[in-house]
């Protein structure tokens, strides 16, 4: 097929932000997690597809299955759909403790 350019798994984005390998960032609508650092403006390689362990919301439970959205001002994963980006899905239950500030999201690609 003449047209077809890569599977899109990964592709290159400006970072919005600066980025550190693992963290999450939101170009637009298209949500990643970053292959590696980058500073402001620099361009970067990001995951859209896959499971992720990612910084979320302390003290907020989840159950596998739950929707998980990208709050962007404080740059991390959380349940609350208001004013954030839809991003995937919980894969495992994660205690809503202070301390439980990490959670397995499997990212689905921009919606």
């Amino acid at each position: 097929m003449k047209n077809y350019v890569q599977p899109g798994n990964t592709i290159t984005l400006t970072a919005p932000y600066a980025v550190t390998s693992g963290d999450g960032l939101l170009v637009g609508s298209i949500f990643g997690v970053a292959a590696g650092d980058a500073a402001n403006a620099e361009t970067v390689e990001a995951a859209l597809v896959g499971i992720f362990d990612l910084k979320k919301v302390a003290s907020q439970a989840w159950s596998a299955g739950d929707k998980i959205y990208w709050d962007n001002t404080n740059k991390e994963a959380t349940k609350t759909a208001t004013a954030n980006t839809l991003i995937g899905v919980a894969t495992e239950a994660v205690a809503g403790g202070a301390g439980d500030v990490i959670g397995r999201v499997r990212l689905n690609g921009s919606f």
